[in-house]
């Protein structure tokens, strides 16, 4: 029987491709999605199901939906996310509380949800799509990476809970690939990104850095690769970095001490 896979914010991006990637090599795979009025999708063996990581009935349905036809879920995929652009001084209580309702919270909840089918079957994988930014810091998307610090940090612990019931938990330390991020991913500080703020040359400097990588990336098959990887082999790694920004800088941020590593990334986009 195949396995039964379940991945958040899957109709784009990254997502959508990993769907695609599993699906095309037998896995059921159950896309979520936050449009209510998604069609179904056209490729053999996914299904479209309405999932909103902030709402907690709208998980429950989910998972209930897929306990019910499939009776077990396999392996769930975290991706849902996105970014914040603003400077701490910047960021409202709305923007720092929405940054984390999506990209730690919902995370959360999603694991709470399928959990005990899991433990009940004695099995199961959870794959949580961080970034190379839960694990090091850069200007003006400090609650981004302060919600993958997060994120990393549950996997971390949620690994020594649930290893008993023979269930993996990983995550994945995406680096800058090309996708619509920067266009449907990012939400920006109105202050921040003003001819006004205090920040503008920071700003001006650093954004399109990071646009321009994101914009004129690699595809994110990697990506797609690497959850397929992991579900597949039981001796996957912890945490693997996928993407050139985190195979440099993960195992850098773990050579260097503190103050070098700063330095470094001062060096490299000449802040």
């Amino acid at each position: 029987m195949s396995q039964v896979i379940l991945i958040t914010g899957a109709t784009s991006g990254m997502g959508e491709l990993t769907a695609s990637t599993l699906a095309s090599n037998g896995y059921v795979v159950y896309a979520g999605t936050r449009n209510q009025e998604a069609p179904q999708s056209n490729i053999e063996n996914i299904t479209n199901i309405y999932l909103d990581v902030t709402k907690t009935d709208s998980i429950k349905n989910a998972v209930n939906q897929i306990i019910e036809k499939e009776g077990k879920i396999d392996v769930l995929v975290n991706n849902a996310g996105y970014g914040l652009l603003a400077t701490v001084e910047d960021g409202t209580d709305e923007e720092m509380f929405n940054q984390f309702d999506v990209n730690v919270f919902g995370l959360i909840k999603m694991t709470r949800e399928v959990l005990p089918y899991m433990r009940k079957a004695n099995s199961g994988v959870i794959i949580n799509i961080s970034s190379f930014l839960g694990k090091i810091g850069l200007p003006l998307l400090a609650h981004y990476n302060a919600s993958k610090y997060a994120v990393e940090g549950i996997v971390d612990s949620l690994r020594f809970e649930v290893s008993p019931f023979n269930i993996r938990v990983h995550s994945i330390q995406s680096g800058l690939f090309g996708t619509n991020f920067v266009k449907n991913g990012l939400v920006a500080n109105a202050q921040t990104t003003s001819e006004e703020s205090p920040y503008k040359e920071l700003v001006a400097h650093f954004v399109p850095i990071v646009a321009k990588a994101i914009n004129e990336g690699p595809t994110p098959q990697p990506i797609a690769d690497a959850v397929k990887n992991i579900i597949e082999d039981e001796n996957s790694d912890i945490s693997i970095p996928v993407g050139a920004e985190a195979e440099a800088f993960v195992p850098l941020r773990k050579e260097l001490s503190d103050i070098d590593f700063e330095q470094k990334i001062k060096e490299t986009f000449a802040l």
